[in-house]
C-alpha cells in the first residue's frame, strides 16, 4: 500500500523506516548529524518549504513533510491494517 506525504508525494508504506516529529531534528545530535549527512548527499526532498511538520525516513530518501507525524503514523497504521485484512482473504 501507499502513504500520501503531502503535495504530490506518495511512497510505499513498506519503505518507511521512521516517521519523526520535526522537533527531533534539533533535540538529538545524532539525528541532526544523520540528516546533515543526507542533505550533503542530496537525499532529502522538501515537500513544502513553508511548513515542515515531520520527517519521513526511507532507505533511499528523507522527506520533509507538511503533514504532522501523528497523522502520518495514523495513515501508516491504517495501511498496515488494510494489508493484514487483504492477507486473510
Amino acid at each position: 500500500m501507499f502513504i500520501h506525504l503531502g503535495g504530490d508525494h506518495v511512497i510505499r508504506s513498506k519503505d518507511v523506516i521512521a516517521i519523526l516529529d520535526r522537533d527531533m531534528e534539533q533535540s538529538s545530535g545524532v539525528t541532526k548529524e544523520y540528516l546533515e549527512h543526507h542533505q550533503k548527499n542530496g537525499n532529502i526532498v522538501t515537500i513544502s518549504s513553508d511548513l515542515i511538520k515531520s520527517i519521513v525516513v526511507t532507505p533511499d530518501t528523507i522527506y520533509y513533510s507538511p503533514i504532522s507525524s501523528v497523522t502520518l503514523k495514523r495513515r501508516s497504521h491504517a495501511v498496515s491494517e488494510l494489508d493484514r485484512f487483504g492477507e486473510e482473504e
